[in-house]
């Protein structure tokens, strides 16, 4: 692995996070919302990265080392469902749906890839620095 190579592993992990911080974002926004219908409710959504072992045909541009977001995955949690015939959304029956968000896990989530995008930056400050003062050597 090149020196340089260590820019794209990072920026690579920080897009990773980013996805990451956003799908928590939208889960958290959705954590109090109430659906007629259990298919209508909003379900957890989770970032699955993979990582890029080597060059790929479908995905010329990136470099060996890495990794990216496969897919967003769909929580199979089951939803909540509850009496609340006086609600604006209660169905027929008198039933509302919640969302399978649990909040104090997202807020967890959400700490790991801020920290996580947080020292990919640091990565790539500290090789700055090294190649700073590598280039400073020569003077």
């Amino acid at each position: 692995m090149a020196l340089f190579d260590v820019f794209d592993v990072s920026s690579s992990a920080m897009h990773a996070q980013n996805v990451r911080l956003n799908t928590v974002a939208s889960n958290l926004a959705n954590a109090e919302t109430v659906a007629t219908t259990e298919e209508e409710a909003y379900r957890s959504k989770t970032p699955v990265f993979e990582e890029i072992l080597s060059r790929e045909a479908n995905h010329p541009m990136e470099r060996a080392g890495g990794v990216r977001v496969k897919e967003i995955s769909v929580s199979d949690a089951p939803i909540t469902r509850r009496y609340q015939p006086n609600h604006p959304m209660a169905n027929g029956e008198g039933f509302i749906y919640t969302t399978n968000v649990n909040p104090v896990e997202e807020m967890a989530n959400m700490m790991s890839a801020s920290r996580s995008y947080e020292n990919n930056i640091e990565v790539m400050n500290t090789v700055k620095q090294l190649l700073m003062r590598t280039l400073n050597m020569g003077k």
